[in-house]
């Protein structure tokens, strides 16, 4: 039977039960001496704990057994007191949470009972006559504000204004004014962040959400009013007037600028009217923040500026936020919105007509940053490098801000357009009124389409794989410029990248939709003179939206170069990508998780039907276009201005190229049929590849290159995968080019399975390597194989690789052992030199 720990108090002293069931007595200040000592020490093992028991008299009397039983008493009602505040709180929680649900099951019901009346009223209507001709003006009345024809010049009229607003948002909020439905892809439940929805209907684009924050309705209301904190796409926030408004409340007359998300569009501006008003509701307060668009020109920028604006239209919309009686608050955000989606191009007016689309970027937006804070606040969230959550929260914003400043460009903050190449649609400008540094900026930026290929994929491989698409020279270039103010380009000391690319993690949200994280590139110098010097590359880098289950308006990748101090107050100059999808998916989106995990040959490795299945319709599973947008800032001396323009241009260009390159690995439906054959990462040709890999080794061989225990009950294609020789396969072809590499391969090569096409056989020898397989390449057609003798290879990276000996086969087809497929080598004991 365990130690069992029953305290209580008898006057001036305290009892503890032993195993042998007598009580020890101890006095208060034998207790007093003994709390004293655990607040100190509290772990069992410390000798500090130990000596302070020595050198305290009161105890000295006291059995260490005894002792020992008494600290172990304390440890267990700590912890019974601490799982009895968190199931507390807990409790309170889904109290709170409840509540909620009990409201918004009430409003629904009301919705339902309402549609009934409408949809009987319809077709009462149907039969008595034909459409009626108040529908339109009906529709024009919803659409339109009633208060546009009110007097916004003086305060009576902006306080009718303001009423009106709060009636009508409040009908949104809590009533049925709008038809809302549940948002796709947000399913409530004990884990969900709160309850979201949308309209379907026409007036603009409207979403709701409703959730639980442990935050009093006063900070929530501070957080949410400073809307640049929290909404990415929010470039400033003005308030031109500010006065007094019946009980308590206040008006303010808003001028709000919004960036534009890619390069074909123009920005929004918005001209509104905010009112904060509370409530009473017995010893509770209701905050109420509504906001709605005002008639009229109103205030912006200035005339040069104003054409870079359109201006949009914000409908009654705002936040209610009523506190809980155990603490923490419920909150409802309404967002209705009309962004002229007439103004963009054609194959951009999905972003600018789904309610989907505001939801992610503003409603949820909101709700998640007040919860983080929330849990920063409590002290919920630790973050790396010993950083506190507010600095790390103020990088992320720079380095959004300063990307949305590069991809739009505007005038007002110093930026003029160079040249646009209308050819692949490239924007070179520039900026001298940055204070950065002494040198001026060169940005350049491009919008493309993407055609069937996931986002997500795609920003996880170009954070994961950088070497794939980033020129490391032009990293060091950047990385330089921002350390000695001197932007030398043509003075450049050559660097080799070394391949390493560490990634130390800073923080992420809550939900993990965002990270924030250090990335080190290690490169060495060329000459002799700097062999020992460092020349490593350090990146603050943001990468949002790689999780496909994930509800995300974009994926983005945004780096800096900064110094490796990092300091709180870095100079931060942005460049990256953005990944915008502008039409949904068509098929189930975790058949599509389970195709596209990964880029290499592991997602074809799960056994099973599901994975099969994914892998064999993953082609057709995901129809969808994206608009990707880059942007690259680069630092330049005024003498400099027209070589890093040049090599900006070209380098950006390359990056497109790459990336293009890699959007057609990931989906190489489009590849022409004369391209070779490659075998796709999620293509099942992998799985009959690696059969005709091993059985024509056992066919030339007389020997299994896979040992038989090591594939009992598995996927020969995994075992391959996981072999420790490397084994590769290359085209029969007058140049031959490597088609596949399992997992040794690659590591050897230095590689990934997207740029393996690119390498040539004859590359990765030296020359006594590329002489023993010419003289070799004879017998390899005749006999079918041959065994070449061990030497020196180089890897992709520049390398060198040593091995004791390299087996080289003809792959057969194996319906037909006269048809080659492809050539293999096994590379035996391969070793970095």
């Amino acid at each position: 039977m365990a130690m069992v720990a029953q305290h209580h108090r008898e006057g001036e002293t305290i009892n503890t039960h032993l195993d042998s069931g007598k009580y020890v007595r101890y006095t208060a200040e034998q207790v007093e001496a003994l709390e004293r000592v655990y607040s100190e020490c509290p772990k069992p093992s410390s000798l500090r704990r130990q000596q302070l028991i020595r050198e305290c008299p009161i105890l000295c009397n006291i059995e260490s057994k005894q002792i020992k039983v008494w600290f172990q008493n304390r440890r267990c009602r700590e912890k019974q007191r601490n799982e009895s505040t968190r199931l507390q709180s807990v409790n309170r929680k889904l109290s709170a949470m409840n509540k909620l649900l009990m409201e918004e099951n009430d409003r629904l019901q009301k919705q339902v009972s309402q549609l009934v009346c409408e949809n009987g009223y319809m077709r009462q209507h149907l039969q008595t006559a034909s459409v009626p001709t108040t529908d339109a003006s009906s529709e024009s009345a919803a659409t339109t504000p009633q208060h546009s024809l009110r007097d916004a010049n003086n305060p009576a009229g902006l306080l009718s204004i303001a009423e009106e607003t709060l009636a009508e948002f409040l009908s949104k909020a809590t009533g049925t004014a709008v038809d809302w439905v549940q948002m796709p892809g947000m399913k409530p439940g004990p884990d969900s962040v709160g309850i979201f929805s949308i309209s379907q209907r026409r007036g603009g684009v409207a979403a709701r959400a409703c959730g639980l924050v442990s935050l009093i309705p006063s900070k929530i209301a501070e957080i949410l009013k400073d809307r640049p904190s929290w909404f990415r796409d929010c470039r400033s926030q003005e308030i031109f007037t500010i006065f007094p408004a019946g009980n308590g409340g206040t008006i303010e007359l808003l001028h709000t600028q919004t960036y534009a998300p890619t390069t074909l569009a123009p920005a929004r501006d918005f001209w509104t009217l905010r009112y904060t008003t509370s409530l009473e509701n017995g010893s509770l307060v209701h905050l109420k923040v509504c906001e709605t668009s005002l008639s009229g020109t109103g205030a912006g920028p200035s005339a040069a500026a104003a054409s870079q604006f359109i201006r949009a239209e914000m409908l009654p919309s705002g936040y209610l936020i009523r506190p809980c009686e155990d603490g923490g608050s419920i909150m409802h955000i309404v967002d209705h919105l009309n962004l002229q989606a007439w103004s963009v191009p054609e194959v951009l007016r999905p972003l600018y007509e789904s309610s989907k689309v505001v939801a992610q970027k503003m409603t949820i937006s909101a709700l998640r940053y007040v919860r983080q804070i929330a849990q920063e606040t409590s002290g919920e969230v630790v973050y790396g490098l010993g950083r506190q959550p507010a600095v790390l929260r103020t990088f992320t914003q720079r380095l959004s801000r300063g990307f949305n400043d590069a991809i739009n460009g505007f005038n007002d903050d110093g930026w003029s357009i160079l040249n646009c190449d209308g050819a692949e649609d490239v924007v070179v400008a520039t900026n001298s009124a940055k204070n950065l540094t002494t040198a001026s900026v060169l940005c350049v930026k491009a919008s493309m389409l993407l055609q069937n290929v996931p986002p997500a994929v795609l920003i996880r491989f170009l954070r994961e794989h950088r070497s794939e698409w980033a020129d490391f020279n032009v990293d060091a270039y950047a990385a330089m410029s921002l350390k000695s103010r001197a932007c030398s380009y043509p003075k450049m000391r050559p660097t080799r990248f070394t391949g390493t690319q560490i990634i130390m993690p800073l923080g992420q949200t809550i939900e993990h939709e965002e990270m924030l994280e250090v990335v080190r590139l290690e490169g060495h110098s060329l000459t002799h003179e700097d062999a020992f010097s460092s020349r490593d590359v350090h990146l603050l880098q943001m990468c949002s939206g790689v999780d496909e289950n994930s509800v995300g308006a974009c994926s983005e990748l945004i780096f800096a170069p900064i110094d490796e101090m990092f300091p709180d107050d870095a100079p931060l100059l942005p460049s990256g990508f953005r990944i915008i999808p502008l039409d949904s998916k068509s098929g189930d989106s975790r058949d599509l998780l389970a195709s596209h995990k990964t880029l290499d040959l592991t997602s074809s490795l799960e056994v099973g039907p599901t994975a099969s299945h994914g892998a064999e319709n993953a082609g057709s599973s995901y129809n969808a276009r994206s608009v990707l947008t880059i942007a690259f800032q680069f630092q330049f001396e005024s003498n400099l201005h027209d070589n890093v323009a040049t090599m900006a241009r070209q380098y950006v260009r390359s990056v497109i190229s790459s990336v293009q390159r890699v959007a057609t690995a990931i989906y190489p439906s489009g590849l022409s049929p004369t391209a070779g054959p490659k075998v796709s990462p999620v293509s099942p040709e992998a799985q009959t590849l690696a059969h005709w890999i091993c059985q024509s080794f056992s066919f030339h061989m007389g020997t299994e290159l896979l040992r038989s225990e090591s594939t009992g009950g598995g996927s020969v294609l995994k075992t391959l995968w996981h072999h420790q020789d490397a084994i590769l396969c290359c085209s029969m072809k007058a140049l031959p080019v490597f088609v596949f590499a399992n997992q040794a391969g690659l590591d050897m090569l230095e590689t990934t399975l997207v740029s393996l096409q690119d390498i040539a056989l004859d590359k990765i020898f030296d020359d006594s390597g590329r002489k023993a397989l010419f003289l070799e390449f004879a017998k390899i057609m005749q006999e079918g194989f041959a065994c070449l003798p061990g030497g020196i290879c180089t890897s992709t990276m520049g390398r060198h690789v040593s091995y004791e000996q390299a087996i080289a086969w003809k792959v057969f087809v194996e319906e037909e052992s006269s048809s080659v497929h492809c050539l293999a080598l096994s590379f035996v004991n391969w070793s970095f030199i």
